[in-house]
């Protein structure tokens, strides 16, 4: 009754104060649905092994703090260098966070600490708060009698702002391969602290648990990431509205993040893929600073990241608002392609068979269709052997973790739909990309309210967009 009354009021003292006082913590998930999967992780481990989850580092300069995805899922706290420690002997979960900086608080407000525990155990349903100092002494404590457990902790990079775990090994690639630099990883360098410190460990890797476990979305999962869905189309159709000749691609950028902002999007899910004419080949095209022109068509990807969740969802279009007759055939075999897939994932398929079977539709239209240009028909005949229409998941990062070709789909599961074709001979590209989840007896696109037939999207382009409302002052 006494800790009850205690943090009735800590949160009566939080909810009272002005929102300079507030420390932020998130209000998606509840401490039950967190304690549901730290419960999974202590089940996986076994009741003969730990496992300890670094937290993101405290940012430099004027840098935005994000928690780092796998420290989030598990927690939900947003407080930079802190640890979360589950024991599976004890099937208990402890914090450890920094102390209280008054200064830092007095600069930037109330940030929650370890002074704060019986607040966070509140929200977070962990069993114990401490500080992060004291992380070594419990660490020392499994290592006076041995054997000392297993002890689990994520040996693949981290993913923070903006960032997938495939980007972030290609990244430490180039680190590692530079002689001049060459610095190990923040999770190398934490291994070889806990294999220095405590060589009593066996360190084993966390990430083989986690990975499975963010594949199926939650209800609130897939509530967030719809909304990031929603605003990513809505950002999209703003650049389509802004286009036309000499526009610049950071200005349909501009647009579009206007409207991941101005909805409460905390940034962006991944960086702007803003591709007009030849740059559209390039698939992570980022430089985005050229001019459009006339006859050709713009390719955007681009999604928020709203309350750490995030979206993929690309669109292409013509700049001067008319698709030309091999645009159209092109553009109009992709969108084919699109439904194609959507009507054939459901439960209990496999991505091969869903593709498969819209493989086979889509040769019968190539069948029916007629080209002036035979490259396009080459291109159009190369996409039905093509095997990466079924993409990637998404959930926290664009790029998710984790792999649902490998199963027969289940509700739950989060993934891009992508067709997509090259005529190399031209350096042009054209997909179309949406995020879909799967439900219990078929599928639901999240951006379906977007155009996407050749006369939707010519319409849009008839309206005024923000570029043209708001007009760049001249320099």
């Amino acid at each position: 009754m006494i800790r009850k009354l205690m943090v009735l009021n800590l949160l009566v003292a939080v909810g009272s104060a002005s929102s300079q006082d507030d420390a932020k913590y998130q209000k998606d998930f509840s401490a039950e649905e967190l304690g549901a999967r730290r419960a999974r992780v202590l089940e996986a481990i076994g009741d003969d092994a730990i496992a300890i989850v670094q937290g993101a580092a405290t940012q430099p300069g004027f840098v935005v703090f994000r928690q780092s995805n796998e420290f989030y899922y598990l927690t939900g706290l947003e407080v930079a260098q802190s640890y979360l420690l589950l024991d599976g002997r004890a099937e208990r979960s402890i914090l450890f966070l920094p102390h209280r900086d008054a200064r830092k608080e007095r600069g930037e407000g109330k940030t929650l600490s370890a002074e704060d525990a019986e607040l966070v155990k509140e929200l977070t349903g962990v069993d114990d708060v401490l500080g992060n100092d004291n992380l070594a002494r419990q660490l020392y404590s499994f290592a006076l009698r041995p054997p000392a457990p297993t002890l689990y902790t994520f040996r693949s990079p981290a993913e923070g702002r903006a960032q997938s775990r495939d980007e972030n090994l290609i990244g430490r690639a180039a680190i590692v391969s530079d002689p001049w630099d060459g610095a190990p990883s923040r999770e190398g360098r934490f291994i070889h602290l806990l294999r220095t410190r405590y060589p009593e460990f066996a360190i084993a890797d966390l990430t083989p648990i986690l990975d499975p476990m963010r594949i199926v979305k939650s209800p609130k999962e897939v509530e967030l990431v719809r909304r990031a869905s929603e605003l990513a189309g809505l950002g999209i159709m703003e650049a389509i509205r802004s286009s036309a000749p000499e526009v610049m691609e950071y200005q349909l950028d501009a647009a579009a993040r206007y409207v991941f902002r101005v909805n409460g999007a905390q940034g962006e899910g991944y960086r702007s893929i803003t591709a007009a004419g030849t740059n559209a080949y390039f698939g992570h095209y980022y430089r985005n600073d050229a001019a459009l022109e006339d006859g050709e068509l713009v390719l955007m990807d681009y999604a928020p990241d709203y309350r750490y969740y995030t979206s993929d969802v690309a669109r292409m279009w013509p700049v001067n608002g008319s698709f030309d007759p091999g645009q159209r055939r092109l553009y109009g075999f992709i969108v084919s392609y699109s439904k194609a897939l959507m009507k054939r994932i459901r439960p209990g398929v496999t991505a091969d068979e869903v593709m498969d079977g819209a493989r086979e539709e889509m040769a019968r239209v190539l069948d029916g269709m007629e080209f002036d240009n035979p490259l396009y028909e080459k291109a159009c005949q190369e996409a039905l052997d093509f095997r990466g229409h079924m993409s990637h998941p998404v959930g926290l990062a664009v790029h998710d973790v984790g792999n649902y070709r490998n199963k027969p789909l289940e509700p739950g599961v989060v993934f891009s739909v992508d067709p997509m074709l090259w005529v190399h001979e031209e350096r042009l590209y054209v997909r179309m990309e949406d995020t879909v989840v799967v439900t219990e007896d078929g599928v639901d696109n999240f951006t379906d309210f977007m155009p996407d037939t050749i006369e939707e999207v010519e319409a849009l382009m008839k309206q005024d967009g923000i570029v043209q409302t708001l007009a760049p002052v001249p320099e």
